[in-house]
């Protein structure tokens, strides 16, 4: 079960055979009341050891014990981590990426919850600056258009329907009354009635996604409250910044960045950078959580540095940011790519994903790789309900077994908690190789908690239901002539079932009992 080259690493340095060495050691260790029963040498010098039999009746009990919590550690010590993701503009639909940043966002948090910390999730809502502008700009043409359809709509604006939409709306309600206003009136009289229905629609969209945040947090608020004028102040206090060509620049290269950054145009405007050092600062200062991860786009990686710069000249430990990178995704139907444009306004939005494939589906497929690989999201497969579809192979384990427990007791079985003589009775490979499985959960989720990566838990839960078709295909459950063995499997089936039940559940998906 577990091997160790220590007696070859040691050759050199105790000048003798690598065997002997082994043999030196072997006859030192005492394994009474350890997980092993006996270590054998093999080959050159390896040390081979073998878990008792004591070990995979205990890992059943615990299983058992632990219930509805089994998996669940205190690795991360109650502290307060706050994980923000998808934070999509709220100029438009969610597409295809903030699918995927929403699925591995929630599942990472429901990770370090799992794995002790204490977690929040939150959406930034980017309700200010230059999107904004540029909404304002998309919904004021599209506004003066329905009257005099002789005005073009800029190249670099919002092209897609739900502009033309929030246009019609806003007529339909005040009418011409804006068309010879003065345009700075009119422009935020539209964004003051279109932006709250976007932003709803995001939480309607999100919360149909098995998304719930704890806070959806407003970048206008950084601006009303003095804070990004006060990161600004701070800066120029610490001596970091200077004055160029009429703009106030951070000098960033000091602090790891590879180039100076704008902080202040020469228009006075800050930049996006500016109210995102504040929103940063906010977290870790002013909220004192001890961690921030977020959750960001693979066009974010130059974005990291920069923000870890201004947290480390403002006195902060940048380490206590994480940024999780994530790849693009494509959509991929009977084997052809279905191509997007966001600014055409054909994108696949979040809403069209989940009302073709099914939600579980969704979340679990989005989970099947690290975020930072490149992911093609088959869409046929996604909707299959056969073995070929990980989600399903997954749940028709769930299922199966509830099958196989519902059966026993309507043979009048009683299930019971089986001895450890019974329990010892488990001992083909096959149950061996589920119950060394099961013993690995707890540590699996700390691991996807300490590199930030659902999907070691999506790869554990498919070689769990991998090993238990196996292990049912390989010895029987149900059996006239050894109560004690069927007891015994029938516990394991159970340990089996609850902990699908356990990890489907930590990931917000549904575990069927039938199928």
């Amino acid at each position: 079960d577990y091997s160790t080259n220590v007696a070859m690493a040691g050759a050199r340095a105790f000048k003798k055979a690598p065997r002997m060495i082994a043999e030196a050691i072997a006859s030192c260790i005492d394994l009474d009341g350890t997980a092993f029963e006996r270590v054998e040498i093999a080959g050159p010098g390896f040390m081979n050891f073998f878990l008792s039999q004591q070990f995979y009746s205990n890992v059943l009990k615990d299983v058992f014990s632990c219930g509805k919590d089994y998996g669940k550690s205190d690795y991360g010590q109650g502290k307060r981590v706050l994980v923000e993701f998808v934070s999509a503009n709220p100029t438009g639909p969610m597409h295809i990426g903030n699918a995927r940043g929403g699925a591995i966002g929630d599942c990472l948090a429901s990770v370090l919850d799992w794995a002790g910390f204490s977690v929040n999730r939150e959406f930034y809502v980017n309700d200010a600056g230059n999107q904004i502008e540029k909404f304002a700009t998309s919904l004021e043409v599209r506004y003066l258009q329905h009257y005099d359809p002789s005005i073009e709509l800029p190249e670099d604006a919002y092209h897609g329907q739900d502009i033309v939409e929030h246009a019609e709306n806003f007529i339909k309600e005040y009418g011409d009354k804006y068309v010879n206003a003065d345009s700075k009136e009119r422009r935020k009289a539209l964004v003051d009635f279109a932006l709250p229905k976007n932003i709803a629609g995001l939480e309607r969209d999100l919360g149909r996604y098995r998304i719930t945040y704890d806070k959806w947090f407003r970048e206008s608020t950084l601006h009303n409250d003095g804070s990004v004028q006060r990161v600004i102040d701070a800066l120029k206090e610490k001596g970091v910044t200077y004055e160029q060509d009429g703009a106030l620049w951070f000098k960033a290269s000091e602090y790891g960045n590879d180039k100076d950054i704008v902080l202040v145009r020469a228009n006075g405007l800050p930049t996006y950078i500016v109210p995102d050092i504040a929103y940063h600062y906010n977290k870790l200062v002013t909220r004192g959580y001890d961690k921030a991860i977020d959750v960001l786009g693979a066009d974010h990686h130059g974005y990291v540095p920069r923000m870890k710069a201004a947290l480390t000249a403002l006195g902060l430990d940048a380490s206590r940011l994480d940024c999780v990178i994530m790849q693009m995704v494509r959509l991929v139907r009977e084997g052809e790519t279905i191509k997007l444009s966001k600014r055409s306004g054909k994108a696949i939005t979040l809403n069209t994903l989940i009302d073709e494939v099914p939600l579980d589906a969704a979340r679990f497929f989005f989970n099947l790789r690290e975020p930072n690989s490149h992911f093609d999201f088959d869409l046929e497969l996604a909707a299959k309900q056969s073995s070929e579809n990980p989600v399903y192979y997954v749940q028709y384990a769930h299922a199966r077994i509830c099958s196989i427990i519902k059966k026993a007791q309507e043979q009048g079985v009683e299930l019971k908690t089986p001895s450890d003589d019974e329990l010892a009775l488990l001992n083909s490979k096959e149950e061996k190789d589920l119950i060394r499985h099961l013993s690995l959960l707890t540590d699996e989720i700390v691991s996807a908690a300490k590199s930030y990566d659902p999907a070691k838990i999506t790869h554990y839960v498919i070689e769990l239901a991998t090993l238990f078709h196996k292990f049912y295909n390989a010895q029987r459950v149900m059996l006239d002539d050894n109560e004690g063995l069927m007891q015994a499997r029938l516990f394991l089936c159970k340990a089996v079932k609850d902990t699908i039940y356990n990890i489907l559940t930590m990931l917000k998906i549904t575990a069927p009992e039938v199928m």
